[in-house]
């Protein structure tokens, strides 16, 4: 099958440090070649794959020194897909909703998959104005806002089955992993862990919008003796500091769309102590790979308890459900039924 894969610019692909999105399409780009298709990747001239790149900006967005205006290289993205778009079998968009007036007009079948929160209030007249095009969940609890929108599937995000390690034994500290923001909640895992007197480990990064919450509420609290703060980390990093962790603690304030680094957790052996919002109990099976909470009461008391959870049983139920192979198994089903009533309506 002949695949296009169009990722967002911002970050490479695979993202250096920090980028979910980026690190999905990777995964799942890396999984269909692996599997023999033949694959294009549209990503920022800096990444790296197993599939033809083709480049639509130097280097990624974020870090770029000469700050390019997305909008624009997203939307020369999309017209270059559209001059190649007669070359692939199925377009696979990953960058929200630039590529929707091109998309309805292709020929060549197309699905989006939605990253993001769908809780604005813009989006609705814009989903229902490209009613047409299919659209693809990341979990189930982030269609809420727009539950009447094309949904083809939900297909949870996978991560290749080597990418982190089993890690049977765990040593004495939680974890936090992920962005310095309100809604991500860190001042709650630090109470948690100084609740249970137990050290916490910090690695997470601070974007430009947060900076001054970051040195208001975040940066006072980490002067705590047991807290450490890393900064921000990739993959070679993250095997050892999630995997070595008594129990990630993700005690978010926010409808989660997904949670990536849950199931890399997972994938590590490591349970999960998360507030239930969003995606957070389609991911966490509660009492087997974590708890599941609702306020800092039950999670300090969940945290006490997070020696009961079996971490064999957490690298099982990411083999099973959250593996790269299985997501892309599950794409390339959808992939085949739209190829089919294409060719029905042909």
């Amino acid at each position: 099958m002949r695949i296009a894969q169009i990722a967002p610019l911002i970050e490479s692909v695979p993202p250096r440090a920090y980028g979910g999105t980026e690190r999905v399409v990777h995964y799942l780009t890396e999984a269909l070649v692996q599997m023999g298709h033949d694959v294009t990747l549209f990503a920022s001239g800096d990444s790296t794959t197993s599939a033809r790149l083709v480049p639509i900006v130097d280097r990624a967005l974020r870090l770029n020194p000469a700050r390019p205006d997305p909008v624009i290289w997203h939307t020369l993205m999309v017209d270059r897909v559209r001059e190649l778009c007669d070359s692939f079998d199925v377009i696979h968009f990953h960058i929200d909703t630039v590529q929707m007036p091109m998309a309805v007009q292709c020929r060549t079948p197309s699905l989006t998959t939605l990253h993001g929160r769908l809780d604005i209030a813009d989006l609705k007249p814009l989903y229902k104005r490209f009613h047409e095009h299919p659209l693809v969940s990341i979990s189930d609890n982030q269609r809420t806002p727009i539950p009447w929108a094309n949904w083809l599937a939900t297909v949870h995000h996978g991560l290749p089955l080597d990418l982190y390690d089993f890690h049977p034994q765990a040593q004495d500290y939680f974890a936090f992993v992920g962005r310095i923001s309100p809604e991500k909640r860190c001042d709650r895992a630090i109470e948690i862990a100084i609740a249970c007197n137990t050290p916490i480990r910090i690695a997470a990064k601070v974007d430009n919008a947060d900076r001054e919450y970051y040195e208001q509420k975040i940066e006072p609290l980490l002067d705590h003796p047991l807290v450490t703060f890393v900064g921000e980390i990739g993959d070679a990093d993250k095997n050892d500091f999630v995997g070595n962790a008594r129990a990630l603690l993700t005690p978010i304030d926010w409808p989660e769309p997904f949670g990536l680094v849950i199931i890399e957790a997972l994938a590590c052996g490591t349970p999960v102590i998360a507030y239930g919002h969003g995606a957070i109990p389609e991911i966490v099976d509660d009492g087997e790979t974590g708890f599941i909470v609702y306020d800092q009461n039950q999670a300090i008391a969940a945290a006490r308890e997070i020696h009961k959870i079996d971490r064999r049983v957490c690298r099982e139920t990411f083999e099973r459900r959250f593996a790269a192979p299985v997501m892309a198994r599950q794409y390339l089903q959808h992939y085949e039924s739209l190829m089919q009533e294409e060719r029905l309506a042909a």
